[in-house]
């Protein structure tokens, strides 16, 4: 049995967060593992309330974890603040040889703001050279490329998305020494689902039908977890991230129809 860690926000309601990603680690048959970063108030109608984890609590959940049940890969979710970016990527930097994917959660659907300006700089410099995975939906990439000065106008076509995404790796690569790969989820444009995985600058377009259906709370959390699960059970990284596609597919194409705003995933 092999573990799948989980370094995220908590969503009582079920959909999203770490939430989201154990039952996701368990769809997969990896044993799931949490660090919780936040514990937010939310339900399918947004989030309420955002209440910090210290920092220090979370650097204690982390370090227990690895050094009694080491995880095969490590998912990277809604981190919360500067300082919480900062301890775990202390830490992670003595596992570089683990699968790291990154989801850089900064705005929730209902457009609150969960980390600071000051945090996405922390999160770009300290946790992106670590990652195998950087999985930025459409709005994330803007903010990327605004954090790293580049000119990003809005996204609404592949093209569009294809010239974001390179422009951002050719950055990292700069900045960093090294061309993080990305997967720039285009659930938001026109046409099939569309996502590009851009490795060294070589896009792989990965398409699917687009399902009709307003039950997708927690589809990010969802992607990036199936992703983790399908690296820690040996898959390479181009073959995790189709099959965890097809996962989420599954999922949206069956999303349960619970609550009075967005209902969540089938997971």
């Amino acid at each position: 049995m092999r573990a799948c860690l989980t370094i995220a926000g908590s969503d009582c309601s079920g959909g999203a967060g770490v939430q989201a990603d154990l039952k996701t680690f368990s769809a997969h048959g990896v044993y799931g593992m949490s660090v919780i970063t936040a514990v937010t108030a939310q339900n399918t109608l947004g989030v309420k309330h955002v209440h910090s984890i210290p920092a220090d609590v979370v650097s204690k959940q982390l370090e227990v974890i690895l050094d009694d049940i080491p995880p095969a890969a490590i998912k990277l979710g809604m981190l919360d603040n500067a300082n919480t970016v900062l301890i775990v990527a202390e830490l992670l930097k003595q596992h570089t040889s683990l699968p790291i994917v990154i989801d850089p959660v900064f705005v929730s659907s209902s457009g609150r703001v969960l980390l600071s300006s000051r945090g996405i700089g922390e999160l770009i410099k300290c946790l992106f050279p670590l990652a195998s995975l950087i999985t930025p939906n459409l709005n994330e990439v803007q903010v990327l490329c605004q954090a790293l000065n580049l000119i990003c106008p809005s996204i609404k076509t592949e093209a569009e998305l294809r010239q974001a995404g390179a422009a951002l790796q050719r950055q990292l690569k700069l900045e960093f020494g090294r061309s993080p790969v990305l997967l720039c989820k285009g659930g938001h444009l026109q046409g099939d689902a569309a996502d590009l995985l851009l490795i060294d600058q070589q896009g792989h377009w990965l398409r699917s039908e687009r399902i009709v259906n307003p039950n997708i709370h927690g589809t990010g959390c969802t992607l990036s977890a199936a992703i983790a699960a399908n690296l820690a059970s040996g898959s390479s990284l181009l073959s995790a991230v189709e099959n965890a596609k097809k996962y989420l597919h599954g999922a949206i194409k069956r999303g349960l129809d619970l609550g009075q705003g967005v209902g969540p995933l089938a997971h």
